[in-house]
């Protein structure tokens, strides 16, 4: 009997399950907020993506920049960070409360809001029966999200209720005020279907403006170049060598690329190798080295070198800020 193919062979060709690929949740902060008006939280924890799930009633999500959106039972928002947002009954209403770094919460005058506030496992807020419930979970880390994921997403999106399904929501409600063995993991593994589920459902819409690698897909020399360098990113790439494989001159294809894609082609594979690494730091327990030809490079200095040039960090802080 043949092997099953590998997951990774299946996502070839399918940028948006490229895309989609990259949620794993670790340890992530879930909560079931509930509240009775007025009511406003600041949201200033620096997360790189949260999910806010309105169980009942209705809410408003407010950033610092832009116009606030209005949320009605049913409704799911994505907000992706780092820049605050607060949270309310109305866009007017004044914080009572501010979510920090860590799920850390104090009052608006600084003073700490730990235990005021609580009311059972992983449930907050005012009272139980509160008016409006919102299900929240918010990826922690960076390094949870793919980066490529972040770059594709505004910085607040809504998907109404009637936009899309979403069978997850009873499981959900119910797994957050669970209080059983593994039921991190638990939580984890439903916020990374959620986040999925919401992601493919935002990305069929007319109004989510997909990323310029994505579009550029549907060009028959870009498309194929992209393809390419996607599916083996280790490869010594030139753009000489990358012209010759989609049959135009060195010239078109470098002026075509950055044309649809933004990017020169050579920008764009390293970005491929670097998220690449970044996802091998996280699930593996290899060298730097043996990352470095995997991904690439040739030495382990060369990815060190350019890894702490785009993510600010180098890949052993990377790799000891999500142990």
């Amino acid at each position: 009997m043949d092997a099953p193919p590998r997951s990774d062979t299946l996502m070839r060709g399918d940028p948006l399950a490229s895309l989609l690929e990259g949620p794993r949740a670790r340890g992530a902060f879930m909560i079931r907020a509930c509240f009775d008006p007025p009511w406003c939280v600041r949201v200033e924890d620096r997360a790189p993506l949260s999910i806010m799930l309105v169980v009942r009633g209705d809410a408003w999500v407010v950033p610092d920049e832009g116009e606030g959106l209005r949320l009605r039972a049913g409704d799911l928002a994505i907000a992706r960070g780092p820049d605050p947002y607060r949270c309310a009954d109305e866009p007017a209403t004044p914080p009572q409360a501010v979510i920090l770094p860590g799920g850390e919460c104090s009052y608006p005058d600084g003073r700490s809001l730990k235990g005021h506030w609580d009311l059972g496992v992983r449930s907050w807020g005012d009272r139980l029966d509160g008016s409006t419930v919102l299900l929240i979970g918010t990826y922690m880390m960076r390094g949870e999200v793919n980066r490529r994921l972040l770059d594709a997403l505004p910085p607040l999106l809504v998907l109404p209720s009637d936009a899309w399904e979403c069978p997850l929501t009873p499981i959900l409600a119910a797994e957050t005020v669970r209080d059983e063995p593994g039921q991190e993991v638990v939580l984890d593994r439903l916020l990374d279907l959620l986040t999925i589920t919401a992601l493919r459902a935002w990305f069929s819409r007319p109004e989510a403006a997909a990323p310029a690698w994505y579009q550029a897909l549907a060009d028959p020399v870009v498309g194929r170049a992209l393809r390419l360098l996607q599916d083996d990113p280790a490869r010594p790439w030139t753009v000489a060598a990358l012209a010759a494989e989609v049959g135009t001159s060195r010239a078109a294809l470098a002026r075509r690329f950055g044309e649809l894609v933004g990017e020169p082609p050579m920008t764009y594979l390293t970005g491929c190798r670097l998220a690449s690494a970044a996802d091998r730091l996280r699930e593996s327990d290899e060298t730097l080295e043996t990352i470095a030809r995997h991904v690439g490079y040739g030495s382990a200095f060369a990815l060190s070198s350019a890894f702490k040039r785009v993510y600010g960090v180098s890949p052993q802080e990377h790799r000891a800020r999500l142990a």
